[in-house]
């Protein structure tokens, strides 16, 4: 494996730049496909994609190994279904305020790769508020934090695999992976199997955005089909008269459409 760049300029680049990387690596990935290559389809982020700096450094590079779930499980902390309240699932009753922002609903199913629903699933988000902040001291960016908005919930699935979360759509926000660079609005996802050692985690994002192109957490997906699967769908009959929008979007975690998952770092 080549030594990854750790120049220190590279965070200075431009969107232009970056732009540049993550094209060449994209027309690379079809120029593959086109040419007979392998013909798989990539269903995951790339661990070590260099538009997207700090994966250089912190992405595995080591073959997984098994863990013994068991052992693992006996020093972790673990939660029973009666902890998990169904107001959870609503994140704009947090506080004795109404949160700033679009109020939504997300709802959507949890699939097995046979299209089987997975039921009892833990499903947690978090997410930035409508201005692109989140509560958390290490975001510090110019942008207000809202008293009445938390930004996280959870609940688990019903017998059909189903979930349903009300929330406030976040907005984009910055970040310095490189010069003015910022981030799709999106929603953070994480699932629970039977144990904590289990867990993964993706991002839902929302149809239309201007900086899919940009972004290069979410091209480092470097196949459209797969992107195309962390993009939730407005859904008109998920809406509310006068009070929320909707937005429908399932997640499948085996099988060849599975929803492209990240490690925990991301």
């Amino acid at each position: 494996m080549a030594n990854p760049s750790t120049d220190p300029d590279a965070a200075a680049a431009s969107q232009a730049e970056v732009d540049a990387e993550i094209r060449g690596i994209r027309e690379s990935y079809e120029r593959v496909r086109e040419e007979g290559g392998d013909g798989t389809e990539e269903t995951q982020p790339r661990l070590d994609y260099p538009p997207y700096r700090s994966s250089l450094l912190r992405h595995p590079t080591k073959d997984p190994h098994h863990a013994d779930p068991e052992g693992v499980e006996l020093l972790a902390p673990c939660f029973g279904h009666s902890d998990v309240d169904p107001v959870e699932a609503d994140l704009t009753i947090q506080h004795s305020g109404d949160p700033i922002g679009e109020r939504m609903v997300i709802t959507g199913r949890v699939l097995d790769g046979d299209g089987r629903p997975v039921a009892g699933q833990l499903v947690e988000i978090w997410q930035a508020n409508a201005a692109g902040r989140y509560i958390h001291q290490r975001d510090q960016h110019h942008a207000p934090v809202d008293p009445n908005f938390t930004g996280v919930g959870r609940c688990l699935t019903d017998a059909d695999g189903g979930y349903t979360f009300t929330t406030i759509k976040p907005g984009p926000y910055p970040w310095k992976n490189h010069h003015n660079a910022w981030r799709p609005a999106h929603v953070h996802f994480s699932l629970f199997g039977t144990d904590f050692t289990q867990r993964m985690i993706t991002q839902m994002y929302f149809p239309g955005d201007p900086l899919f192109d940009l972004d290069p957490i979410l091209q480092s997906i470097v196949d459209p089909r797969a992107r195309e699967r962390l993009v939730a769908t407005y859904d008109h009959d998920v809406t509310s008269h006068e009070w929320s929008t909707g937005y429908r979007w399932d997640i499948v975690l085996t099988g060849a459409h599975r929803t492209p998952l990240e490690a925990e770092d991301d």
